[in-house]
């Protein structure tokens, strides 16, 4: 075969290639980028803000507190750390109490522990380890078996009271204030105080664990 001949031919086999789409560029792998893409723009928390969890979470806490009661008890100005009431002593319950105020209106994040982000188990986890260098496991259900069970009548200062919230045991964490109030990560609110009268939280109530004696 000449030298044109084969000059021919490979031209053939080159616009050949192009028309099957080898160029990366090319519709053969637009399916695959876009698919990358996609994977790469998914969140942790975005499934779980639309999930039926929040929604009944925001229709049915029906006693709430307003911003400035929170703002009042971040203040100190509504005070839990009476020592009969606690189940830590007064300095430590001082330390936890700012640490449960520090991340206060820190958005939801499944799977987040920091001001970035937390999710219920990450800020009981985060406020435990920093305020008393308690180290608890991660997860809500772990946590539920550190300590001794209490009836709910016994609740103090410092107890970690968990719900069912998603047909799973021990879904949801806080930690117990006093005044039927606890501080947790809420899927709707972020990290906020809630009321244990709250019809939401009163029939989802499942048990409580006294962590520190």
């Amino acid at each position: 075969m000449g030298v044109r001949s084969k000059i021919a031919v490979y031209g053939v086999i080159c616009i050949l290639f192009i028309m099957w789409g080898c160029g990366g560029t090319s519709p053969r792998f637009a399916g695959r980028t876009k698919k990358s893409t996609t994977t790469e723009s998914k969140t942790p928390h975005g499934p779980r803000f639309s999930s039926k969890e929040a929604e009944e979470e925001s229709k049915e806490n029906d006693v709430k507190l307003d911003t400035k009661e929170i703002d009042r008890i971040n203040n100190g100005e509504r005070d839990f750390r009476k020592e009969k009431n606690s189940a830590i002593r007064p300095l430590e319950q001082s330390k936890m109490m700012r640490e449960i105020s520090k991340y206060m209106g820190v958005s939801y994040l499944l799977g987040g522990a920091s001001t970035a982000g937390m999710d219920c188990s990450g800020y009981t986890m985060t406020v435990y380890k920093n305020a008393l260098g308690k180290q608890l496991p991660r997860s809500s259900a772990e946590q539920s078996t550190v300590g001794i069970p209490i009836r709910l009548s016994d609740l103090k200062f410092g107890d970690l009271i968990f719900f069912n919230t998603t047909g799973e045991h021990a879904s949801h964490v806080g930690i117990y204030l006093g005044d039927d109030l606890f501080a947790h990560a809420s899927v709707s609110l972020g990290v906020t105080i809630s009321s244990l009268q709250s019809s939401y939280y009163a029939k989802r109530f499942e048990r409580a664990q006294r962590i520190i004696e």
